[in-house]
C-alpha cells in the first residue's frame, strides 16, 4: 500500500488510515469509560453495511475495464475494512462483553477502526477512480 505520493505527501490512502486509527483510538476509550454502547441492532447494520460494499465491488470488478488496471491502489484498505468490519462485528455478535471491559473496547475500537477504513478508502478508491486516465 502506498500512502504517499510523488511529492513525499501523504496521499488519500494515508489520510484513510491516519483518520481511522483515531476513530478507533477514540472508540476504544470511548467504550471503556462506558459513554458508548454498541448494541446488536448497530452491529447487524455494520455488517450489512460491509456485505452490501463486498457484493457491489465483486459485482463491479466482473464489468472492470482492461485497461484501468492497476490504475488505483486502493483497493488493499478497501477490502481489509471489508473484511475486517465483518469479522469484528461476527465476534462482537457472538460474545457479549462488560461495558468496561478492556477486550470489548479493544474489539470495539478495532470495528469502528475497520468501518471508517471502509467507508475513507472507498471515498479514495471513487477519487482515484474518477481521476484515472
Amino acid at each position: 500500500m502506498n500512502t504517499t505520493n510523488c511529492n513525499c505527501q501523504i496521499s488519500c490512502t494515508g489520510k484513510a488510515v491516519i483518520a481511522s486509527i483515531i476513530i478507533g483510538v477514540f472508540a476504544a476509550f470511548f467504550r471503556f469509560t462506558a459513554l458508548i454502547t454498541i448494541t446488536p441492532v448497530f452491529l447487524w447494520v455494520l455488517f450489512g453495511i460491509a456485505v452490501g460494499f463486498l457484493g457491489i465491488t465483486l459485482l463491479a470488478s466482473s464489468f472492470r475495464d482492461s485497461e484501468r488496471i492497476g490504475c488505483c491502489q486502493s483497493l488493499i484498505p478497501f477490502f481489509a475494512g471489508i473484511l475486517g468490519t465483518i469479522l469484528t462485528s461476527v465476534i462482537l455478535l457472538g460474545i457479549t462483553f462488560a461495558a468496561t471491559s478492556v477486550l470489548g473496547a479493544i474489539i470495539t475500537g478495532l470495528l469502528l477502526f475497520f468501518f471508517s477504513l471502509l467507508v475513507t478508502s472507498a471515498t479514495c478508491l471513487i477519487a482515484c477512480r474518477v481521476d484515472c486516465d
